[in-house]
């Protein structure tokens, strides 16, 4: 067993006492751009990042005494607040950390295992082994390692130990022990081996003759029953389907939630609910000839309008919960809500407070501009409203509960028509700083910083996420309990589980307030706790994991992923060797996921056109030098993805080898491009509706809100279209290639 010792000393100048502290707290020193330039951190930079995580940096010794504060907390206290461990390294035990002078007392130690039971044991410290030992302040300080049984389960538990010092005084401390297996859950048939295929959808952009006006989870299975059928594929993808406040243009991402632990209820079918078939109300209102023009409306427009379609759903909504009230309790509600405890609570609150204050005064759009007493969520005024409009937050309980159902029967579904994966969820990387998580759990994040991205060649000028990063100390101070609620919320009703920006758990790019995304540092997480705890979560709900991993990503993290059985994530975009020539699809990494495009990027028509780069010269994201480049440099690439093709063998004999003949994305490209993805030794494929129907548009342009239709672009063929063979051409392309390379379902 290792030995550590450790002991603090204070020296050197300010520069290296700064260059300790940003090391202690996770900011590393430099890092590497996707040109392959090298960025060293600015004092300033790393001053700010401290600050903004409670470090007093104005001088060298206060800096020295954080560091010495912080290493000497762990060494002062029993146990740890957290300890996680997967199988294999059980053995070693859990550490206990005890003053010198009673490395030999005897201890109580008592286990609360998760599934009932306890463990109760004394410990004489003499005899366990010695792993570390510390000196702070004078006093002394030994580790000792407490043996795990050989056949602990897996899962959340809690530890107590207790001991009796020289003066009698009875020290007692506590810790949650979380157990996990060392890999995430992979289908036996995928680890043995087998090659499989999905089709990635945004269902708010699904159409229907009776939907209203933005996809459903109605519309969802119609779409399962055609893909199962016509395509032959074993798994849907989904945009994330996080809550969001549905208002344009600034809240209509679904990848900047209010919360990542509930549902957009936008996405509930309506007509599906008893309620509101059996509310006389609500008949009579649908009958409204205003009601039904506005239906008619969105469904027609070739956008969503997510506001519009909302205040549809709303004044419906609260029609079928009004008659719901009358009716005796439904147990299978009051069941979820108790499952769903304090985190359901305060976002119900949340979206309760901001319906009241923004109809009080509809010039308030953020809690951050509520009334004082109601912007903390344990406030007495934020409990006294409780009280008094227990129905209003109710409502919003129930409005989650259907969301819930439909999307476990839309999973049962898919599975019941064959796709053995099903339902393919999307766990996004924000959280919107106006938005109910921040509002109900703010010590879960830190207040001074904003995430996003270096430059790059998308973002020459660097992304600002404009949310604020994790607090990666608070939420190992509570046992990682919100960070598994996440997972496990996001596996739920589903077979696999996509993590945007995977590197989150390794580490993120902070930028100070009043700094722009240039002038940030990279700031690491405990990211061996978060896999296994992800692991954990993944096995116990049979949800395989698949890592979003483009971008600037280390060694480190391709190792880690590789490690825990994440599949990594591969798009042909990217996926160039030496000379700038793209990778052969037969050299992709078994383990991964290679999908034809993804939400932030050019769809495969689009790419070939530029249309992307028009798109982003038009959002004045591009000067005119920097869009030449771009052309001069999608000129380049696509005549190596051409050539390419050839080389594959997807082009027909006849078609022009010199792509500047080629301005159009032919018939013969998208077969082509469509065959490359299928024949990646990739296990795992995923092509999107837009690359499937030739689309040149993308869902989002990066860096634009209200310069962009982003999040709003529908299918161009309904539901029943694509069931009546409308699209009969691109499913047979797609199905064949499927059959020609082994991805099709036994």
């Amino acid at each position: 067993m290792t030995h550590t010792t450790s002991s603090f000393k204070a020296s050197g100048s300010y520069e290296q006492a700064l260059d300790r502290a940003a090391r202690q707290w996770g900011i590393e020193a430099e890092f590497w751009d996707t040109w392959g330039h090298r960025h060293a951190n600015s004092p300033e930079i790393e001053r700010a990042i401290l600050g903004a995580l409670g470090v007093s940096a104005g001088t060298g010794e206060s800096l020295d005494r954080a560091v010495e504060q912080r290493l000497a907390r762990d060494w002062e206290r029993l146990l740890p607040p957290v300890f996680v461990a997967g199988e294999s390294g059980w053995g070693k035990g859990f550490p206990v950390s005890v003053p010198a002078r009673l490395a030999d007392v005897e201890a109580s130690l008592n286990i609360r295992w998760e599934g009932g039971g306890m463990e109760r044991r004394k410990l004489l410290l003499s005899e366990l082994p010695v792993s570390g030992r510390a000196e702070f302040c004078g006093a002394a300080y030994v580790r000792k390692q407490v043996p795990l049984p050989a056949a602990a389960p897996l899962g959340y538990h809690d530890v107590e130990i207790s001991l009796r010092t020289e003066g009698g005084v009875v020290r007692r401390e506590s810790m949650r022990l979380i157990l996990c297996p060392d890999r995430a859950y992979i289908p036996h048939a995928i680890r043995e081996g087998r090659r499989t295929a999905g089709l990635a959808i945004a269902l708010y952009g699904l159409r229907s003759e009776r939907n209203w006006g933005c996809g459903d989870f109605t519309d969802l299975e119609g779409i399962t029953d055609w893909a199962a059928t016509e395509l032959g594929i074993t798994f849907i993808g989904l945009n994330p389907l996080h809550a969001i406040p549905n208002r344009q243009p600034f809240n209509t991402s679904p990848y900047l939630p209010s919360s990542t632990f509930f549902k957009n209820a936008i996405y509930v079918d309506v007509e599906r609910i008893p309620e509101f078939r059996d509310s006389k109300r609500a008949t009579a209102w649908m009958a409204r000839p205003e009601v039904r023009a506005e239906l008619c409306a969105v469904r027609a427009s070739p956008l969503v309008e997510y506001e519009r379609v909302w205040a549809l759903k709303l004044a419906a909504l609260k029609l079928a919960y009004a008659t719901y009230l009358r009716r005796p309790p439904d147990r299978a509600f009051e069941d979820y809500v108790e499952r769903e405890g304090p985190l359901l609570d305060r976002f119900a609150t949340w979206c309760a407070l901001d319906e009241w204050i923004h109809g009080r005064d509809p010039g308030i759009w953020v809690w951050q501009d509520w009334p004082a007493e109601y912007r903390e969520a344990s406030s007495p005024a934020v409990a006294d409203f409780a009280r008094k409009r227990r129905r209003r937050i109710l409502f919003y309980k129930w409005l989650q509960w259907h969301a819930d159902r439909q999307l476990a029967r839309a999973q049962e579904h898919a599975r019941a028509r064959g796709l053995s994966i099903g339902l393919y969820h999307d766990l996004a990387l924000a959280t919107d700083r106006c938005g109910g998580d921040l509002w109900g759990w703010r010590p879960f994040y830190v207040n001074g910083c904003r995430v996003g991205a270096p430059p790059d060649n998308f973002s020459p000028k660097g992304q600002d996420w404009s949310f604020p990063p994790p607090n990666s100390e608070h939420h190992r101070e509570t046992g990682y309990r919100l960070f598994a609620e996440a997972i496990r919320k996001n596996c739920r009703h589903g077979g696999a589980l996509r993590i945007d920006h995977v590197m989150r758990f390794f580490r993120l790019y902070w930028i100070p307030e009043a700094m722009d995304p240039a002038q940030g540092a990279y700031v690491r997480d405990r990211w061996q706790d978060l896999m296994h705890v992800l692991a954990l979560e993944s096995v116990r709900h049979k949800v395989m994991v698949v890592g979003e991993d483009l971008g600037t990503v280390t060694a480190e993290t391709r190792h880690g992923l590789d490690r825990f059985g994440l599949y990594g994530y591969r798009v042909p975009f990217f996926e160039k060797v030496e000379g700038g020539e793209f990778r052969p699809p037969g050299q992709y990494t078994p383990h991964a996921l290679v999908s034809s495009s993804t939400h932030d990027l050019p769809t495969l028509a689009g790419y070939w056109i530029g249309r992307d780069i028009e798109a982003r010269r038009e959002a004045g994201l591009l000067d005119s030098e920097r869009y030449r480049n771009a052309l001069a440099e999608r000129r380049y690439d696509r005549q190596k993805l051409l050539n390419a093709l050839f080389t594959e063998g997807l082009m027909p004999d006849w078609f022009p080898r010199n792509a500047d003949q080629v301005p159009e994305f032919t018939g013969e490209l998208h077969n082509a491009m469509v065959g490359w993805l299928a024949r990646a030794s990739s296990r795992m494929m995923v092509i999107s509706f837009e690359d499937l129907l030739k689309e040149t548009e993308q869902q989002n342009l990066p860096a634009t809100t209200s310069e962009h239709p982003n999040w709003r672009r529908k299918v161009r063929y309904t539901v029943e279209q694509f069931r009546a063979g409308e699209a009969a051409d691109y499913s047979r392309m797609f199905r064949n290639w499927l059959g020609r390379t082994g991805r099709l379902p036994k």
